[in-house]
């Protein structure tokens, strides 16, 4: 089951169609509101559900 939806510590619900596109999305998402902060994609899909 692929995991698509993620629920970020600030309240904001990311989601995405497939897993690639919920990385992207979240990766964007962190660039914009929490420089600094990083994540690599296993680290994501950890934290996705």
């Amino acid at each position: 089951m692929a995991k698509t939806r993620l629920t970020c510590p600030c309240g904001e619900q990311l989601r995405g169609e497939t897993e690639d596109e919920l990385v992207e999305n979240v990766n964007k998402h962190l660039k914009e509101n929490h420089p600094g902060h990083d994540y690599s994609r296993d680290e994501i899909l950890f934290m996705a559900y």
